[in-house]
């Protein structure tokens, strides 16, 4: 279900990011295809994806399949980036929101979007206009659920209470980053979604394509990756992560339950983290068919309990000290006290 609401969705979504940047028209639509072909129903999107033609893609391809697909389509979008250079052109105020919208709804071709998401907290914006727009929205029949992106807990459980306060339309799901090597959200966003019924859609299920064993200790990216094809992304980044050991602990252990069950690293990983308790559906993110393709095929993996402990194990990023390891595991069980 999508969060606590009373709407049914595929386990697995299709995320598009990818779609008018890295994957063309003709190759998106193949995507599509194929994802409700296989049953998906979830498709998540966003206005800044591609400027806009993420959207515009999906809704060429909405426009012209059978209406019995469509009905079955659960669309997602978000808005809250830039899409403009005028002061009003970003945040998660009504003046930029009602925009964005309009606007998402136009590229969609589509009266309503059944997900609209605050793609980020905006520092600027008192939370009360925003979630007095989402009503508004939901109201006037152009969003059916509202949702939000990159939350922190704090945040979570401050517009979760000002809608209950006021009787304004609830959110039903939050998009966080969360994968094996990106639990960090356990801490606090994943415990206030269980507290308020919010349902996770995780986004980057392989952590880049770290998890599908694509990259190697002491060897630098080269060839058909992001960072092989384009070196001056995420540089940074990948040489904090490959530094760090428990990264490469991860790798090894899924690599090992992946040879053992003779399936792919991406479907392990995937699986792991469908089978988390408050994860709704989990965000693929392909670029092209073929990776889509051995993604969708995680559905028919169903790691044993001996194999979800051990991937538990070797992902625990290890909180050692106040809050929320030593002294504070102690909030969290009465056993301990």
């Amino acid at each position: 279900m999508l969060g606590s609401s009373g709407c049914a969705v595929s386990s697995l979504a299709l995320g598009t990011m990818t779609f008018g940047t890295e994957t063309d028209e003709g190759a998106a639509h193949a995507q599509l295809d194929r994802f409700v072909d296989d049953g998906g129903t979830l498709i998540d999107t966003a206005d800044v994806y591609g400027a806009g033609a993420s959207e515009e893609i999906i809704g060429r391809w909405l426009a012209k399949v059978p209406a019995s697909v469509r009905d079955r389509v659960v669309l997602a979008t978000k808005g809250r980036f830039s899409m403009s250079p005028e002061p009003n052109g970003a945040g998660l105020s009504r003046r930029h929101l009602s925009k964005a919208l309009d606007a998402s709804l136009a590229r969609l071709q589509s009266d309503v979007v059944d997900l609209y998401q605050a793609h980020a907290w905006d520092p600027l914006t008192p939370i009360d206009e925003t979630l007095r727009f989402y009503d508004d929205a939901v109201r006037a029949g152009k969003v059916r659920y509202v949702g939000f992106s990159n939350f922190t807990g704090w945040q979570i459980q401050k517009a979760v209470d000002e809608c209950r306060r006021s009787g304004l339309a609830a959110p039903v799901t939050l998009q966080p980053q969360y994968n094996l090597l990106v639990r960090e959200v356990e801490w606090e966003i994943v415990p206030a979604c269980e507290s308020t019924g919010l349902g996770v859609l995780p986004w980057s299920p392989l952590g880049g394509g770290w998890l599908t064993g694509k990259y190697r200790r002491d060897e630098r990216p080269s060839g058909a990756t992001r960072l092989g094809e384009h070196p001056d992304r995420g540089v940074e980044a990948y040489d904090r992560r490959q530094r760090v050991e428990r990264t490469w602990a991860v790798i090894d252990c899924v690599q090992a339950i992946a040879s053992r069950r003779g399936c792919s690293m991406a479907q392990v990983a995937i699986a792991w983290l469908a089978a988390r308790p408050v994860v709704t559906s989990v965000i693929l993110g392909a670029r092209t068919l073929d990776q889509l393709k051995d993604n969708l095929g995680a559905i028919e993996v169903q790691l044993d309990a001996e194999e979800s402990a051990e991937l538990d194990r070797v992902s625990d990023p290890s909180a050692a000290d106040y809050p929320y390891g030593g002294p504070g595991v102690e909030q969290r069980s009465r056993t301990l006290l």
